[in-house]
């Protein structure tokens, strides 16, 4: 964002943060939670992404408190009882889980040295086991009834001579193709991949239920894109979205450092004008990748911000 752009955050925050707590009442946050709720059609909902596995009822309790219709929910254990817990916290808040999020298992490091040799389905060593493991995470979405599953693949070969790219495009078709018999849609969250190569991998695995989580903040802390062009790319491709910020990397061992919303390089007005004229209908869901009393500070200032922006980009 430009310097304009940043106090028009700051100053919709602020006096955001007033109509928040009035909109709260005397019932806590149910009056933001229905005014989030009445999204006219056609236009993006916001979410937010949070972690069920530990306890559901407090994870979605968080986005009850920010006030969002919609969330992403990252899911590692996929058994009956798993599911029961987390279809009682949907409906006690009466939230709508977007998409299913798989890490792992195993060992996941996000650094460019690393990385490559642990995070998705690239790496020969863990390729099986994640591969099993997505399919039990369609398996269980299927249950759940939500309608698509999306994981970070990895550090997919810009090559595409490599052997391990055709390894790693063979291994992505199987899962979405495993996500296909379901009815869900399979998303590639990116981060880790130019936006080309994301094009390419999508065009040679040849589904018809494959899309993008566009993280616009992961492209600046990998240093693979600028958001915005990299939609005149991948696109056509957007299925889900999340709001993170970030700068880009100085060290060319780690990534780069995230931020809050109007903190760092990802030029949120003209991204989600684009996203528009692309027609974009999907959820806009928050990731803040701190934990503690911040992250909630941070997170309702950022859905002030946004509310106000889809509200004037899609009026």
């Amino acid at each position: 964002m430009n310097p304009v752009d940043r106090r028009e955050f700051l100053e919709l925050s602020i006096a955001g943060a007033g109509a928040l707590a009035s909109a709260r009442g005397p019932a806590g946050m149910a009056g933001a939670l229905g005014l989030a709720g009445q999204t006219p059609a056609g236009v993006p909902k916001l979410g937010l992404i949070v972690d069920v596995d530990e306890n559901p009822e407090a994870a979605l309790g968080k986005v009850h408190e920010l006030g969002v219709p919609t969330c992403q929910v990252v899911v590692n254990s996929y058994g009956p009882e798993a599911a029961q817990r987390l279809r009682e916290a949907l409906s006690h808040y009466q939230l709508e889980a977007t998409s299913l999020v798989v890490t792992g298992p195993g060992r996941e490091d996000y650094d460019f040295y690393k990385g490559p040799l642990t995070i998705g389905v690239v790496p020969r060593e863990y390729r099986a086991t994640r591969i099993e493991h997505i399919k039990r995470a369609s398996d269980f979405a299927h249950i759940m009834g939500i309608p698509a599953v999306q994981t970070h693949c990895g550090f997919i070969p810009e090559n595409p001579n490599d052997p391990n790219y055709k390894e790693s495009v063979d291994a992505i078709r199987e899962v979405a193709g495993y996500c296909r018999e379901h009815g869900q849609q399979f998303r590639y969250e990116t981060g880790q991949e130019t936006p080309v190569t994301l094009l390419r991998a999508i065009q040679d695995v040849g589904l018809d239920n494959q899309g993008l989580n566009f993280d616009c903040g992961n492209l600046i802390l990998y240093g693979k894109a600028n958001p915005v062009d990299a939609l005149d790319v991948i696109g056509s491709h957007v299925q889900g979205m999340h709001a993170k910020d970030g700068l880009y990397p100085t060290n060319p061992r780690d990534l780069g450092q995230e931020v809050p919303i109007g903190q760092g390089k990802v030029d949120f007005p003209k991204l989600l004008a684009r996203l528009k004229e692309l027609g974009y209908r999907g959820a806009i869901t928050i990731e803040r990748e701190i934990t503690g009393p911040k992250q909630m500070e941070d997170l309702k200032k950022e859905k002030v911000y946004l509310e106000d922006l889809i509200g004037r980009t899609w009026a």
